[in-house]
């Protein structure tokens, strides 16, 4: 099938490829310093206990097989391993049957975690790396030209990311339509970083620009990938610099180099070497014909995907459009969408401890430092990102409804009156660092960006406000729980 290859778009898969590995090693790096802490035998929402819970046929995971926490270091660890070989290109030379090979284990492996991470993996961009990285598999290798319909399946996914995620917006709430969402959103978003304070203090008429240039890319440079080049690739230029604009505004753990990974086979070589230039290797002069079973696992591919999109396309065009939802358990084709709803007051829960043995007005408590997350006043917030700081991320959901706390939350107050080694980790200081304290409790927060004024008088970044106790001060004894 003469058709079947697209040589002018080499290069752009190579590209995508070696970043999309990079987004997977991201993520394995995260797995593995994290689960135990979160997901392991003795952490805050146990494996175990939810496949107990859970068949295979709803969250398909080689966890099913067996689990201890040392085969999940050893799946997080295999996952870091391949991606990294990827990065570097040697899954590039493998035969072709070897590189698809490397592909599907790498989505194997990040599905087995994801079907079992709970709240900590119930984000956009887990569905959404694996449905990419289910596509990769099928793009072939170094020697043979990129399978066209597959790059028009990377187009498929593009659109519904961003189109999926404009759509949303101006369904809910107003201020996307009115274009004041941004007066907030730097502000509020999930993790701010160290540039959110002077994106949120730029003048109302740049917010106003700020949010109308999104609505372009999401609604309308969505439609234009599926035009021609140099249309396409224009396009896709436009994503990826709004997705670098995002990058420098806050921290959205993978989902945003996620997308410019996403991107790039629509760019097309001419706009890759026009950009990049020298550093870029050249295309072979002669690249393979794919052999008859690739294509043949290709064109079922193509129909697999063309069937689970009734689904997506059905929820986009809903009145009632969710977002980020997987209509099958294997996440090979899914809905997205990105703050549908957007916050007008940031609440942090901040943590407490004392060492004394009985709690009454004159009680000196002691604050956790979370790594990312909004506490000290003083301190920049820093930048994280791609890395995902899982904990931190729930931290931010838990004022909203006391369902996001359930049951983790009290897990971990009991975790920090033990002085669980593990928890610890996942926190930036620990005021308690001989022996554990006697008594934990959690304030809310009012939490502002400073003004100009303030900043220069105080120093600090952050105001904040005590609005209530979250949590009343426990003991150990008051935390244990089945």
């Amino acid at each position: 099938m003469d058709w079947f290859g697209a040589p002018d778009y080499w290069l752009s898969r190579l590209v995508f490829q070696r970043a999309l590995a990079a987004v997977y090693l991201v993520a394995f790096l995260a797995a593995a310093n994290q689960f135990r802490a979160l997901l392991g035998e003795r952490g805050l929402l146990p494996v175990p206990r939810y496949l107990a819970e859970v068949p295979f046929r709803r969250a398909p995971s080689l966890f099913h097989l067996h689990y201890s926490d040392r085969f999940f270091a050893a799946v997080a660890w295999t996952g870091v391993i391949l991606s990294a070989a990827t990065v570097v290109g040697l899954t590039e030379r493998a035969p072709l049957w070897a590189a698809m090979l490397v592909w599907a284990v790498l989505w194997v492996l990040y599905l087995s975690i994801v079907n079992v991470g709970q709240r900590w993996y119930a984000f956009g961009w887990e569905s959404l790396l694996l449905e990419a990285g289910f596509l990769a598999i099928f793009l072939g290798n170094a020697r043979t030209a990129p399978p066209v319909l597959v790059l028009w399946l990377m187009r498929w996914l593009l659109f519904r990311v961003e189109f999926g995620a404009g759509l949303i917006k101006l369904r809910y709430d107003p201020c996307w339509r009115n274009l004041t969402c941004l007066d907030y959103h730097h502000e509020t978003q999930p993790m701010p970083g160290p540039l959110s304070w002077f994106f949120h203090r730029l003048p109302g008429p740049l917010h106003r620009t700020e949010v109308a240039a999104n609505h372009f890319t999401q609604l309308v440079a969505p439609i234009a990938i599926f035009f021609p080049q140099p249309v396409a690739g224009i396009a896709a230029g436009v994503v990826i610099v709004t997705q670098l604009w995002l990058v420098l505004s806050g921290n959205f753990a993978l989902l945003n180099w996620l997308t410019i990974a996403i991107a790039i086979p629509a760019l097309g070589d001419s706009v890759l070497r026009s950009v990049l230039g020298p550093v870029l290797p050249a295309t072979p002069p002669e690249l393979a014909a794919s052999p008859t079973w690739h294509q043949g696992a290709v064109l079922a591919l193509t129909v697999v995907v063309v069937v689970l999109s009734v689904w997506p396309v059905r929820n986009m065009a809903s009145r009632h459009q969710v977002m980020n939802y997987s209509f099958d358990p294997f996440r090979l084709v899914n809905t997205y969408g990105a703050f549908g709803n957007i916050n007008r007051r940031r609440y942090e829960v901040v943590v407490e401890g004392t060492d004394e043995a009985e709690v009454g007005p004159q009680t000196v408590w002691r604050e956790y430092g979370f790594k990312g997350k909004p506490g000290d006043p003083r301190r920049r917030p820093p930048q994280v990102a791609p890395y995902h700081l899982r904990l931190d991320w729930q931290m931010w959901f838990i004022p909203m409804s006391a369902r996001f706390a359930r049951p983790w939350f009290i897990r971990f107050v009991g975790a920090l009156l033990r002085g669980d080694r593990m928890i610890l980790k996942l926190l930036r200081s620990n005021p308690f660092p001989e022996t554990p304290p006697t008594f934990v409790r959690a304030r809310l927060y009012h939490y502002r960006f400073t003004s100009w004024a303030e900043r220069r008088a105080t120093g600090a970044w952050w105001e904040r406000n005590l609005v209530g106790e979250y949590l009343q001060p426990v003991s150990l004894r008051e935390t244990s729980t089945p």
